[in-house]
């Protein structure tokens, strides 16, 4: 069987911070409420893996996602790109990388955007 066990499944969730001092302070919150702890990418963003489904917080003006957005992990980024679109969907920004892979954000027919990422 080719594909992994992660392949189009939701595995992560990005949540926005309006700026540095909110993505602290919700980083504060998730620790002591959760007991979450968070890997720091720079002042603008912060991961865990402790919180069941892995998430991050986002403060990065420029592509914070506007509400709490589902990542969707894919062994093939392309493809999955490719299908989304063919399917109606509307690509919100297109492929780009980050540390660790790359990802591309799209909308769906009801409204909703999500991003679909790969390690590769």
């Amino acid at each position: 069987m080719q594909g992994s066990n992660r392949n189009n499944r939701i595995e992560y969730v990005e949540f926005p911070a309006p700026d540095a001092v909110a993505l602290a302070k919700a980083k504060e919150f998730y620790g002591r409420v959760f007991g979450w702890q968070y890997k720091d990418w720079g002042a603008d963003y912060v991961d865990t893996q402790s919180s069941g489904v892995a998430s991050g917080i986002n403060s990065d003006s420029s592509h914070r996602p506007r509400q709490p957005l589902a990542v969707i992990f894919a062994d093939n980024l392309e493809t999955a790109r490719t299908n989304a679109v063919a399917a109606g969907a509307k690509l919100s920004r297109d492929i780009f990388s980050f540390p660790g892979g790359r990802r591309f954000h799209f909308v769906d027919p009801a409204g909703v955007e999500l991003a679909v990422w790969s390690d590769k």
